[in-house]
This record gives C-alpha cells, structure tokens and sequence, in this order.
C-alpha cells in the first residue's frame, strides 16, 4: 500500500469548527500571524494552522469565522475532496503559496482528528519509525552568542549581498553552517536575492560542505554552479513530485515543507518518490506558532530525522541566545494518538 492508501479510508466525523488568530511581534515592522484552526466531532478535536504569510488574509478569516460547509461523515480521501470544491482562499492573494498553507491547515486538522477518533497514532498507521530528531538553527543574527551557550549548535542562515570574503571566511571558521539560502525564487517579498554569480562563487567556495539551497538557475548562475551540483537543493518552487521531475537534473537533496504541498496526498506521493528516487531529504518550518511546528517535526522525526532539519522548537523564535532550551536531537513522542 502507499502512504496515502494507509490514511485516505479513515473514517472522519466533523461537527463543527473553530478559528484562533495567533500574533507575534518579530520586528517593530513585522507581526507574524497564523490561524489555528479547530475541527470537532465525536467528542474529539483535530487542529492545524494556517501558515500563510498574508497578515490581512488572517484578519478577514477571523472577521468571518467559521463559514465553511465542512460538517459531515467522511474518510479522509473524501474530505479532501470536498475542500477541493470549497473556496477557502477567496481572496486574490499576493502569493499562490498562500492557498495550499490554507489547505493544509484543514488537512492537517482533519489527519488530527481522524486518527484522534480511531485511537490511533500516526507512526503505527504510516508504519514508519520515530527518531531522535536533529534540527538547525535559523535565527537572524547573534550566530556567535548563540555558538557560546551551545558549542554543538548547527545553522541554517540567509546569505546577503554584503557578505564578503572575510565574512564568508568567518562563518567557515566556525564549522558550524549546515546549509545557506540563496533565496533566488522569492520575487516582491522582503527576502529577495538577486541571482549574483559571483556571491554563488564566493559562498560555493568559501563554505565547500554546505548546502546551497534555492539557487536560481540562469546563463550566467549554471556555470558557477555546476561543479557544485550534489550540494544544491531546493525549497520555494517544490509542491508536487512534477515539481521534482520538471528539474533538468534530479536533486541530491531537496527541502520539504509539509505546507507548500497543500493535501496530504500530494506531500506522501513526494515521500516515496524521493525515497525511491535516492533524493535525500530535510525539513522545514513556516514560522508557526500554535501546533503546526510539532506537526512538521514530527513528519521529519519519521522521514528524514538526521537532515539539517530547520524545525527547531518555537521558543527559539521567542527571544536572543539564552540557556535551558532544548538541545538537538530532539525525542519526538510516537504513541500519542492524533498528529
């Protein structure tokens, strides 16, 4: 059977639901907002979280509350196909991403309370086994105090225009990067990279056992880059395995973020295609707030737990470099019932 095969008959009763906007101030200019959502039926609660990065697209959720037809007897193949129907993202938005965040918010809502309801966990149901779970650190800055407190600490770090040899230098020293963005596939959003060759060449080199994630390939990027090949990998333009396939090579590694799949159907045909196909995998988080971070760490601690998985716990986002929080590798329960 495949993954999906093992959860699409499950049987899902929904009566009703709820919507919980939640709020982080990050930056004097940046508020970061995601949208639990709440499904009830049979005496039991399945949540996900609406990830989206559109401020004002959680505002006009909440304004409207809990207005879609979603109460009902279902499996979760039929339920995902009723969502299929609905207009969960009425309104344009600026990125296409933002509607499968939105989906898989339900969908993920609906696995909870699905197996909630049946009693059981996820693991026993995929038939996939929980490990300890590594993660990175991303957090914007400090790199160094953060190094002091935790001398085994790895990072997975933005590159910027202004790094320079000496900075590139600086951050090998210190043995600590796993993988740097490259953040070439963002376009009109506050992280954009311009595609510079010689910055490629200078992080390419400078760093030589680092990933070198989203790079954007172009006459003049291909060249520099093509020696490095079995270390690039991508994040931002990966929602489906025919995303995978419409590479002109096929990745070494590839980063996998549950919500940019949307539906649950779509991110397991992308486990098993990898898993197949030798494409090895690490994680990443949506800077969530509510449940959804202890979701995709899960998925991570069952398919890809030794990746530079930048799925580090949320409290880390909370504050500078301070001590007693948890360390990697992460124990990630397994017995729990539900997602």
């Amino acid at each position: 059977m495949s993954l999906w095969e093992r959860l699409s008959d499950l049987p899902l009763v929904i009566e009703g639901y709820t919507l919980e906007t939640l709020a982080l101030q990050v930056f004097p200019d940046f508020t970061r907002k995601t949208t639990v959502l709440r499904l009830r039926g049979g005496g039991e609660e399945g949540v996900g979280e609406d990830v989206g990065y559109d401020a004002r697209s959680h505002d006009a959720v909440a304004a409207a509350g809990p207005v879609q037809p979603i109460a009902g007897r279902y499996t979760l193949a039929s339920f995902s196909a009723h969502l299929e129907r609905l207009a969960l993202f009425p309104r344009a938005a600026e990125w296409e991403a933002e509607r499968d965040y939105r989906r898989w918010a339900y969908e993920s809502a609906a696995l909870d309370l699905a197996l909630r309801q049946a009693g059981r966990a996820l693991p026993e149901v995929l038939g996939r086994e929980v490990k300890p779970l590594r993660f990175v650190g991303s957090m914007h800055g400090a790199m160094e105090e953060w190094l002091a407190l935790y001398p085994a600490m790895r990072f997975k770090l933005d590159a910027h225009e202004d790094w320079t040899d000496a900075r590139v230098a600086a951050l090998a020293a210190t043995g600590a990067v796993d993988v740097v963005d490259l953040k070439g596939h963002y376009r009109g959003t506050p992280v954009d990279l311009a595609a510079d060759p010689a910055l490629y060449r200078r992080i390419a080199e400078g760093l030589p056992d680092v990933l070198l994630e989203d790079p954007w390939l172009d006459e003049r990027t291909k060249p520099v880059l093509e020696p490095y090949r079995d270390r690039l990998t991508w994040d931002a333009p990966i929602h489906s395995v025919e995303d995978v396939r419409n590479f002109p090579f096929l990745p070494r590694w590839l980063n996998s973020k549950p919500s940019r799949f949307g539906t649950l159907a779509r991110l397991l045909a992308f486990y098993e295609h990898c898993e197949a196909h030798d494409v090895r995998l690490y994680g990443g988080g949506q800077f969530e707030l509510g449940p959804g971070r202890a979701q995709v760490q899960l998925l991570a601690a069952m398919f890809h737990p030794e990746g530079p998985n930048d799925v580090a716990p949320a409290v880390y986002n909370r504050g500078g470099p301070r001590p007693g929080l948890p360390e990697s590798p992460l124990a990630i329960p397994s017995k729990a019932t539900g997602f």
